[in-house]
This record gives C-alpha cells, structure tokens and sequence, in this order.
C-alpha cells in the first residue's frame, strides 16, 4: 500500500501539532505505524491522501451510523450553511433536536446542548453536584469521560492506548473529589458507599467502550440504579458512545434501566461537534438561567450541526430495520473472529476482538490483551484495505452501509490472518 503522501503530510504536522494528531490515538503509536491521512469518505469507506480506499470499521469513532456522507444528512447540512454558520442566538431547530431526543430517551425530560461529549460528561457532574449539594463522584476505571480534570483518573481510550494512568496538569484536588470502582464489580461500588456519605453521584458507561467493548453483566445496571437511590445520589449514564447506536432510545432503553442524567454525544450530532446532557425535569432547572449551575457555550446549539443532528435521528426512527441489519452484520462478524480463537465482546453494532484468552469483563481483563498481537491484526486488515481502530482498546463500529457483501470480504481478510 502506498503511504508516500500520509508519511510527508505527517512530517509536515508535527512541526505545528503536538505530536502531528489533534486526539492522541490517530498517531498509531500504539501500532507501530504511521497514520493515514483522510481526503474524504463515502459510505463504508475513507479515501486517504495516496488515493487508498479503505473500508471502514471506526466510523468516525461512532457518529457515522448512517454510513459517511449520507446524501440526506449532506444536503440537510448544506442547506443550513446557506442560511448561516453560527447566530449566537436561540433557533427553532435547537427545540427540534431538544424534542427528538426527549421523545426518544425515556429518562430525559428536558436537555440542554453542548459541543462535545466531554463537555457533556463534565457539565453532568456539575449539576449532579449542585443538585445534591455534594462533591465526590464514582467512575470505573477503564471507562473515559472525556478529559476535564475530575474524570481523568485511570480512564480508558487514549490513556490506555499509551499506558498513562493520570494526566499531568490535574491539581490533586480534583481527583481527590473522584473515587474509583471497578466495572461489573458490584463490591467495590458498596465499598464506596460504605465508606463515603457525601457521593453525588455515580458515572459509568453503561457499556464501556474505551477499555475495549465490555458490557455489564447482569444485574450490574439495576445494581447501580439501586444504590443511588438509596443514598440520595444520581446515576449518570455516559451514552456518548451507545446513544442512539445500542437502540434508538440508547442503554437505557436497551437495559431497561433508566438514571437521572444522560450524556449524549456522536451520533446525536450527525457527524457534526454536536453533543448534550439531559435528565429528569426537577434535576435540570437547577441549569442556569433558572438554577445556580452554571453552564454555557458560544456555538452550543449550532445550527449547522443540529440540523446534521435532526435529519440523522429521523432516518434513524423512520427506519428501524437498520438496527436489525446492524445486529445481524454484527453478529456475523463476532463469529468469524471467535473462530479465530478471539475473546470478543459485542453490543449490536459495536464490537472488540481482544487477544486474551478468558473473559473480559472488567478493566484488569482487558488489560491483559496482548497488544503486539493486536498491531499485528491491525496492520493485517490495513494490508487489505480495512481500517479499524489503531488501539485493542477500542471498538469496531458498524454502519447502515456495511451490508452482507462488505461484511463477507471483511470475514475473508479474517480467515486468511495467521495468529
């Protein structure tokens, strides 16, 4: 494969960009190799700058449900430019948006949107703190929440990808007020409660999807939900990643378990910087203007991407067989690597082969996957012409446009690998 024009545009970025990415993991450090450079996409697939057409298993990292560059989302979204970038000002189309997704999420009752996933995550505990009047939070490690100061403590993704446990530049003081459990490990969260009376809240993927896939075992939600009540806490669902991907109305619908706060991101802006924090209506009015939680963004609510955001949540209620596709592309696809002798964890459409023997429930699982291995099998599928995640640490995202005969070629490349 040629690499010739990724490799100088590469060169070329590290000279003004700390380290050439602008997210730590497009650097393939962790494979050992040299990242592309994307020139477009279209459907399943990335054209990179060499003229390479790579079949897509990232997506984006989740938004690109739909396939890239869906013809109605794009002509949506250019129709919306015509009329102007940014207002500064309130739209009918950020009601719109407000209104799909409280229709759709059956724990959210009013919603407020932000421009990213970690502003999401962080504005969340913000309220759950200002509604409880208490300071200390609960996160599992290996799930990430993106990067303000609290969350960062033994996050996953990135920070796994490069075996940094804490990021430097976080004043102490901000992780004291974090407290870790471990993720389907219903002790160490009753550990937690015994032993701190001022918990607002408790923050999980409610399927973790930075240290790899890992779902949550049975029992593990309801768990949760259970002991927030009890103590006066909130649960926090970081749905960045499985809103509008595990089902139309998320985890929660999926589980059948409902928290206080929900954090959106990805698909919910179509592709676009889009994301959102909503709950119960009683939770959200202490939001500034009408509460003392304060919270505000110059381009929150951009036009732009809440129209990118509007038109992919319609195609996705006005067609719900793609979740039936997803399931069934998916499922095809977990097969073929558990032949292979993989440990692989799958939700629907997302998916991660980890290269460990055993089960893989919980960070110290996954952290036993034999990384080298895995940038072997990376650098196997990329040989073919298949993308996925330059990191074990991450999943395989599954899109409308990976029908039967994309799957079958991906299924080929895998039989064809020697582990």
């Amino acid at each position: 494969m040629n690499t010739e024009k990724s490799r100088a545009l590469f060169e070329e970025a590290r000279k003004y960009i700390p380290g050439g990415v602008n997210s730590p993991v497009r650097a393939f450090g962790a494979v050992g190799q040299t990242p592309r450079f994307m020139e477009y996409a279209k459907g399943a697939y990335l054209y990179d700058a060499d003229g390479n057409k790579l079949l897509d298993y990232v997506g984006s990292w989740g938004p690109a449900i739909l396939g890239h560059a869906h013809p109605e989302v794009v002509e949506a979204v250019r129709d919306a430019c015509l009329r102007g970038l940014t207002f500064g000002a309130p739209t009918e189309l950020e009601t719109e948006l407000a209104k799909q997704i409280v229709e759709a999420v059956p724990a959210v009752e009013q919603v407020r949107l932000v421009s990213s996933g970690t502003e999401a995550c962080m504005s969340a505990i913000r309220v759950a703190r200002g509604y409880t009047g208490r300071e200390k939070i609960v996160k599992f490690r290996g799930c990430y929440h993106g990067h303000s100061d609290g969350l960062l403590v033994k996050a996953g993704s990135g920070l796994l990808t490069g075996s940094v446990p804490d990021s430097a530049g976080v004043p102490k003081g901000y992780a004291e007020t974090t407290l870790l459990a471990e993720f389907n490990d219903w002790g160490s969260v009753e550990a937690l409660f015994s032993a701190h009376s001022d918990i607002a809240a408790v923050m999980v993927e409610p399927v973790a999807a930075n240290m790899g896939v890992v779902p949550p075992e049975p029992g593990f939600l309801e768990g949760l939900r259970e002991i927030t009540k009890r103590h006066g806490a909130l649960l926090i669902f970081d749905e960045v990643i499985t809103g509008f991907r595990v089902s139309y109305g998320g985890a929660g619908s999926y589980y059948n378990v409902l928290p206080d706060l929900v954090c959106l991101g990805k698909i919910v802006g179509g592709g676009m910087p889009l994301a959102a924090y909503g709950g119960l209506r009683e939770i959200m009015q202490t939001v500034a203007p009408l509460g003392p939680v304060y919270q505000a963004g110059t381009l929150s609510g951009n036009p732009v991407a809440v129209t990118a955001g509007i038109t992919t949540l319609d195609i996705l209620k006005n067609h719900p067989e793609i979740y039936n596709q997803l399931e069934q592309m998916g499922a095809v696809l977990e097969q073929a690597l558990r032949a292979k002798g993989l440990t692989v964890n799958r939700v629907g459409s997302l998916l991660t082969a980890f290269f460990t023997d055993g089960p893989v429930r919980s960070y110290g699982d996954a952290l036993r996957a034999d990384t080298d291995r895995y940038a072997r099998f990376f650098a196997h599928m990329l040989e073919h012409d298949i993308y996925v995640a330059p990191s074990q640490f991450e999943a395989m995202f599954l899109s409308a446009d990976h029908g039967e005969d994309v799957i079958r070629r991906t299924v080929d490349v895998i039989e064809a690998m020697e582990l």
